[in-house]
């Protein structure tokens, strides 16, 4: 027989696993290159951060590599706006209206990617084996996902769309799959629908559906093939985040939102524990980590910090694997600003002393 000692922990255990939520720290501030306002966009497991800043919008983003510790020892890489760092510190984005892979070596020029015809590119997502998805031009009103070729001697591949004429990849997994959203034409007139890209045969790839068969867009895959994203509500004249069924048959999920008066959300990123990050457009938008079981036990990140502090997180674009969340916010002073969220310690140590109290009898 339990005890109660071992029963109230236990409990305790089960009511945090439930709420598919961390306890967080006091929010860390990730600072600027001496500029206005920074976003950061991207974290991967070794906590190296990546985003960019800006003055105003006169001025060129500068590519960012945040220091997390927050004590303001952030590298400039120069002009640009990055989308991703991959495990092993491989950042990629736009510099000057093209794909790029971000050099770290001064004296190593960037690696920046062509187009398909067009005038522009970006490079979206990028794996730990280095494989690089985006988007390219074909010209000025046709655009198709892009697997780039990572040596740079221009070899990149058209992936196609849905039987329409645009497409865009957004993300790619460690086994190289790749999702994003591509136009799907019928007799209606078509939609945007989210996608599974094929490597190797456009025909192959997959419209992942929607919420109510209207158009959908997927911005994240983890390792475990789960895909997120966001999906049109025609009923009501706004989107939900949304978790796609991979096999294609439909069975999506609708996340839900915080509510208000909006009542939209986008989901922007899932970790391969199936935690999901986005926003929630409420009366003004908010940082949100979303029940994946769609049940609407949704989390305004806002209400995991230290209101004293004076921070507003909007919006939460990325969480690794440890459950370190970036993205932005409104600091004391009313600007834009990176933030980071951590796992509180504290959580961590119930954990450990909830297992420890399980193997007690009375």
């Amino acid at each position: 027989m339990k005890s109660r000692e071992t029963i109230f922990v236990s409990s305790a255990i089960l009511l945090i696993l439930s709420s598919s939520a961390f306890a967080y720290r006091q929010i860390i501030d990730l600072g600027g290159l001496g500029t206005r306002y920074n976003i950061a966009t991207s974290v991967n497991d070794k906590g190296q951060i990546v985003g960019y800043v800006y003055n105003d919008f006169d001025n060129p983003e500068h590519v960012c590599l945040f220091d997390s510790t927050g004590n303001g020892a952030n590298i400039d890489l120069g002009i640009g706006v990055p989308s991703s760092i991959s495990s092993n510190g491989q950042i990629v984005g736009m510099y000057n209206g093209r794909a790029c892979l971000f050099s770290q070596n001064p004296n190593i020029p960037n690696m920046v990617f062509g187009t398909f015809g067009g005038a522009r590119s970006d490079a979206t997502s990028i794996n730990s084996s280095g494989q690089i998805v985006g988007w390219s031009e074909k010209n000025s009103s046709l655009t198709h996902a892009c697997l780039f070729d990572n040596t740079g001697n221009g070899n990149d591949k058209d992936l196609g769309a849905l039987g329409g004429t645009q497409s865009y990849a957004y993300s790619i997994n460690d086994a190289g799959r790749i999702v994003g959203e591509a136009r799907n034409d019928n007799a209606s007139g078509g939609w945007n629908r989210a996608c599974i890209f094929s490597q190797t045969d456009p025909a192959l790839n997959i419209d992942l559906g929607s919420l109510d068969n209207t158009d959908s867009w997927a911005f994240s895959i983890n390792n475990a093939n789960q895909i997120v994203g966001g999906a049109a509500i025609s009923s009501i004249s706004t989107s939900h985040a949304c978790l796609f069924d991979p096999t294609g048959n439909g069975n999506n999920i609708d996340l839900g939102t915080l509510g208000g008066i909006y009542d939209e959300s986008e989901a922007f990123c899932i970790n391969d524990k199936g935690q999901i990050v986005g926003y929630s457009y409420t009366d003004t938008f908010r940082a949100c980590l979303f029940d994946p079981s769609g049940h609407g036990n949704n989390i305004d990140l806002n209400t995991l910090i230290d209101p004293s502090s004076g921070w507003f997180l909007t919006y939460a674009y990325s969480i690794n694997n440890n459950g370190w969340i970036v993205g932005s916010g409104i600091d004391p002073d009313g600007y834009t600003r990176a933030f980071l969220l951590t796992p509180e310690p504290a959580t961590i140590l119930l954990f450990a002393l909830g297992g420890f109290a399980l193997r007690r009898r009375k």
